[in-house]
């Protein structure tokens, strides 16, 4: 007896949910393309982040090749002396210039690290910037599809562009952002 209603029971269940009726289509796509390598080459934030690093690897540059040079000439001197020095004169002057030579390897990897480092910062801050004003222009448009213009190989209608869009309202809230050479370094992965 307990079989017969078991069997009922599962019957019933199965039956159930063979009659639900499917879940709805999804609606159909509405495309928009963004070229997020416009945004930050043509937006005012993106310029200005990109002039202040600029100017920071310019600087590192200079002040690194004039100690570089300093370095390369004190190392032609020692190479000339080394012949007539002592033995342990010769050793502590060499040892000496090698130490000073990693110590300026390792301000120019630093420097460039922060730069680095810099940048992301920066970068993340504008992205973070830039989501509520993509969420923003994307519902105006009635969008549910978000390409990158990257990604897009031909298209035959023009005005899903949105790039000029975003990039001004990006302009008018975010024109400036200060680098800090002083960021938390980047993850090893945003580094490459």
């Amino acid at each position: 007896m307990t079989k017969t209603i078991a069997i009922a029971l599962l019957g019933t269940i199965l039956s159930t949910t063979a009659i639900a009726a499917p879940p709805p289509p999804p609606p159909p796509p509405k495309i928009v393309v963004l070229d997020k390598v416009a945004i930050l080459q043509f937006s005012k934030v993106g310029q200005d982040v990109a002039r202040q690093v600029q100017g920071y690897a310019a600087q590192a540059k200079s002040d690194l090749t004039a100690q570089g040079k300093s370095l390369q000439a004190e190392g032609r001197t020692l190479q000339q002396q080394i012949a007539i020095l002592a033995p342990d004169v010769k050793a502590k002057r060499i040892a000496s210039f090698q130490a000073r030579e990693q110590a300026l390897q390792g301000a120019a990897q630093k420097k460039d690290e922060q730069i680095k480092a810099g940048f992301f910062q920066a970068r993340q801050a504008i992205e973070q910037k830039l989501g509520p004003i993509l969420q923003q222009v994307v519902k105006e448009r009635g969008a549910n599809i978000v390409l990158d213009k990257q990604a897009i190989v031909m298209a035959t209608v023009g005005g899903y562009d949105i790039t000029a869009d975003v990039i001004g309202r990006l302009n008018q809230q975010m024109p400036t952002y200060k680098v800090n050479l002083n960021a938390p370094p980047a993850p090893a992965a945003a580094r490459k």
